[in-house]
């Protein structure tokens, strides 16, 4: 597809990289921005080949957020389809058996911290700037920041961002556990495909095993938790991809999984 508003890549090394492209719009997003990001990650997700994905901006910025020219023309109806086709994409993120890392250079602000709040692993570079500023104009975080936000940093802190409004910078997001590395701006990039490549190095089953445990705390009491974590542990000893691991850790090599 002849995407217009980000630019889509799928190397061969298993990591596709999503690029938010309107940078004279500071990569805001609207509903051709969300049909676009929808497009994307379920071809990442259905992809066998594709074994890690990064959502990125580059390194000057990652998303200010929803568009407001946009947002100022909508009325209830239009808003309320707007934000569930929002909710529908970003999920698919969160429930993919596969890792998704942001990229974070510059503002991420509104629905851009939402769409990183999607994703597992959150890298920034030292000039990335945080918050969730829709307070200030009426309105609230629509994109999940009332959900994610709380369940990444605490209840403490995702009060104070989103009553207040107010941005933090990168060194901030890192001490509260909303980024857990910073980086350089050049080398942002260079240190998401280190981390994309390796995850995708790993077994295909124990990641989406993993993943689903870990969504499964977010909406579910400690004992009903454990309960699915026994099971899905168990159930990875029936598969190759667990000999091979153990394997290959006694034998001092890499191990060669298959996904099985």
């Amino acid at each position: 597809m002849d995407f217009k508003t980000i630019i889509y890549e799928k190397g061969d090394d298993g990591v596709a990289t999503v690029t938010f492209n309107r940078p004279k719009e500071m990569n805001s997003t609207n509903q051709q921005v969300i049909d676009e990001l929808t497009i994307a990650v379920n071809d990442a997700n259905n992809d066998d080949a594709v074994t890690a994905v990064i959502m990125t901006g580059g390194p000057n910025i990652f998303a200010a957020g929803g568009d407001i020219k946009y947002m100022s023309e909508v009325g209830p109806l239009e808003a309320e389809a707007f934000i569930g086709k929002c909710h529908r994409m970003m999920d698919s993120m969160a429930n993919s058996p596969k890792p998704y890392i942001a990229a974070i250079g510059g503002l991420a602000l509104g629905g851009g911290c939402e769409m990183a709040l999607a994703c597992d692993i959150r890298l920034a570079a030292d000039n990335a700037v945080f918050g969730q500023p829709e307070i200030n104009l009426a309105i609230i975080p629509g994109g999940g920041g009332t959900q994610r936000l709380g369940r990444v940093v605490g209840s403490g802190w995702a009060r104070h961002l989103i009553l207040t409004g107010e941005m933090i910078d990168a060194q901030t997001a890192f001490k509260i556990g909303l980024v857990t590395k910073v980086v350089p701006p050049d080398e942002l990039l260079a240190t998401a495909n280190k981390y994309a490549k390796s995850l995708g190095r790993k077994s295909k089953v124990a990641m989406a095993a993993a993943k689903k445990c870990m969504l499964l705390s977010d909406t579910t009491d400690l004992a009903t938790g454990l309960a699915y974590e026994q099971k899905a542990w168990a159930f990875l000893f029936g598969g190759e991809d667990q000999s091979e691991g153990m394997k290959a850790f006694l034998e001092k090599r890499r191990p060669q999984y298959t996904g099985k």
